[in-house]
């Protein structure tokens, strides 16, 4: 044996190119043994291991293949330090491997530690609370800084210069990269204030009428931010412009726990007058209306006996009005509605007439923020309110439609026939 290893040096010195290849094709045959000694055996073993914890079962930590990017280090540090061991190799050749394998080195630690940080936001954004705060934008800014040390180091390993030239050369450059990475400076400086400022989180509802944005915010990253539209289209805005441009958030009303009805009723004004003593003590059956009608019942007399002899007339005293019944009841109504917030505003109003009718307005909270809840109450509220306005002797008033020009013109046709 040990003669045959001897003839077969002595065949290597005597073929200095058969030396080279042979040893080149050892080096690179042992550069192939450690990498699937790591990634088949060892990495194995360390998956194995990670799987009896709780975190083995999550696929979606583990989908960025951290162990198995690291794990590529390995055959490259052994040619690294096994190519200057080949003989006859030019000195140019080594020089060139080394660089390479380093820059390789330096590139895939880079996006081992890259899948790492994606990995951290994961389980940060786990957390009950996390969509207050949010990092993902953090998170993207340190990337950005790994990748750029990364890009400068793997540069200066491929050209065989001190990273230390190149980041003096960068001076020279910062006016250039100011106007290369300006959307990424003005994106970084807007995340800060919208986390620091807590001026949105995922899941408020956001609306920008200038950009036909209004929905839920799905995601905050660096340069944008995500919002599902009620259509369920997916709008996509610069984080910039949620601190240049005016937008609204509903989240004060979501978590107020009450959302605003504010919508008004159009009487026709001329169903508007006083109230007889038929219809007054018709309208006294409404428990609703009971103390109310007494009470002012009480304070008209006390006014109207203060009249004395001017008193007589009819047109010098006060008296009960359909509209104000009306609008006494609709408050005393809302009052004891079991799905109307009493602890927040809670109003019945006239506004200014118009030609469209006497608006009266309705301005209260709902006892929910659900969309659905909300509008099934809101849309309860108002026919109860239209359907029991004839008991009041008022009209909701609007347009004449065909029908109602067809009855009218019956109407004058039937008149002419009794006349004849």
């Amino acid at each position: 044996m040990q003669e045959q290893f001897e003839q077969w040096q002595k065949l290597l010195s005597e073929h200095p190119d058969m030396d080279t290849i042979v040893k080149l094709a050892l080096l690179l045959l042992g550069a192939w043994i450690a990498n699937f000694v790591v990634k088949k055996i060892l990495m194995r073993g360390v998956l194995t291991v990670i799987s009896y914890t709780p975190a083995g079962h999550d696929k979606q930590l583990f989908e960025r293949n951290i162990i198995a990017r690291l794990a590529n280090v390995v055959p490259a540090l052994v040619i690294t330090y096994g190519v200057s061991s080949v003989p006859n190799l030019p000195e140019e050749v080594v020089v060139v491997v080394n660089n390479v394998c380093t820059a390789f080195i330096i590139l895939t630690i880079g996006r081992a530690i890259s899948g790492v940080l994606t990995v951290v936001n994961t389980v940060y954004e786990r957390q009950p609370d996390a969509h207050e705060k949010p990092i993902k934008g953090y998170i993207q800014v340190v990337k950005i800084a790994i990748y750029a040390v990364a890009t400068i180091l793997v540069v200066a390993a491929l050209i065989d210069k001190s990273p230390v030239i190149l980041l003096s050369g960068l001076g020279a450059m910062a006016a250039v990269l100011m106007l290369v990475f300006q959307d990424t400076l003005l994106s970084l400086v807007a995340s800060v204030q919208i986390t620091s400022n807590d001026i949105i989180r995922v899941g408020d509802w956001v609306e920008m009428p200038n950009l036909s944005v209004d929905g839920d915010v799905i995601d905050i990253a660096l340069h944008t931010v995500k919002v599902q539209n009620w259509d369920k289209t997916i709008s996509t805005i610069p984080t910039k412009r949620f601190i240049s441009d005016p937008f609204k958030n509903w989240r004060g009303m979501q978590e107020s726990g009450g959302r605003r009805v504010k919508r008004s009723l159009m009487l026709d004004q001329n169903s508007v007058h006083f109230l007889s003593d038929d219809e007054r003590e018709k309208l006294n059956r409404f428990r609703l209306l009971k103390d109310y009608l007494a009470s002012k019942q009480k304070e008209i007399d006390e006014w109207n006996q203060k009249l004395k002899d001017e008193g007589k007339e009819p047109v010098n005293t006060r008296r009960i009005s359909n509209i104000g019944t009306f609008r006494a009841y609709v408050r005393a109504y809302l009052q004891s509605h079991p799905r109307v917030h009493q602890e927040m505003t809670l109003m019945v109003r006239q506004l200014n007439p118009t030609a469209d009718g006497l608006p009266l307005e309705i301005y209260c909270f709902t006892a929910t923020t659900e969309w659905v809840e909300y509008e099934g109450i809101q849309s309860d509220i108002f026919d109860h309110l239209i359907s029991i306005l004839p008991e009041f002797g008022l009209r909701v008033f609007q347009h004449p439609s065909g029908v109602d020009m067809r009855e009218m013109v019956t109407q004058i046709k039937q008149n002419r026939h009794i006349d004849t």
